[in-house]
């Protein structure tokens, strides 16, 4: 039958099952020590050279997960131990925050009440411009504005506002002619009519 090379090929493994399975484990674990060495500004994206490197990186890694094995069962047998080990991992670090926190670290505080951290930037590798960037996102027009500023492990950004946003303002000058409203009508109500 001409099917069965066919199917041989795509299915045949060339390296033991045993290897197929730590390949993409030892890769893992090297992957995740790397990005905690190098810091959480790889995880943040923050500019283009930043991406170029975390889309080169499954790249570069593939080879050292599949090996000389371009199979079917060879990439399965890779996807599942990839989405074990990554499992386990989640798993281990819900039930042990003592491990997350040395696993992730912690969050950096890059503004604390409208003042930059110049040291926390120079740990980070970030620059006042691309901190500037990230609070201009937030919806901030100045770092006086933001009462504290976290770069947190994963590479997100925790902004929080030093005065009420100005929708917040508008909210409370609205709810306080509301309620002056309120007490005009009640105390028009509460005169005795006059005729």
């Amino acid at each position: 039958m001409i099917l069965t090379p066919v199917i041989d090929s795509m299915f045949h493994l060339p390296v033991p099952v045993l290897e197929k399975l730590l390949r993409p484990v030892v890769v893992y674990l090297v992957l995740v020590l790397l990005l905690r060495l190098f810091g959480k500004r790889e995880l943040a994206q923050l500019n283009p050279f930043d991406l170029v490197v975390l889309l080169s990186l499954s790249n570069t890694v593939q080879n050292a997960i599949i090996g000389d094995d371009n199979s079917v069962t060879g990439g399965i047998i890779g996807a599942f131990s990839l989405l074990a080990i990554n499992w386990l991992v989640v798993r281990v670090l819900f039930r042990s925050p003592r491990l997350t926190r040395a696993l992730e670290g912690r969050a950096a505080v890059l503004i604390r009440d409208g003042h930059i951290d110049r040291k926390a930037l120079e740990r980070e590798s970030l620059s006042r411009e691309e901190l500037v960037e990230v609070i201009h996102r937030q919806g901030f027009e100045h770092v006086h504005d933001v009462h504290r500023c976290e770069l947190e492990p994963n590479g997100s950004f925790y902004v929080e506002a030093k005065d009420p946003s100005i929708a917040d303002k508008r909210h409370d000058e609205l709810m306080a002619r509301l309620a002056t409203l309120s007490q005009e009508i009640a105390a028009l109500r509460a005169r005795p009519a006059t005729t």
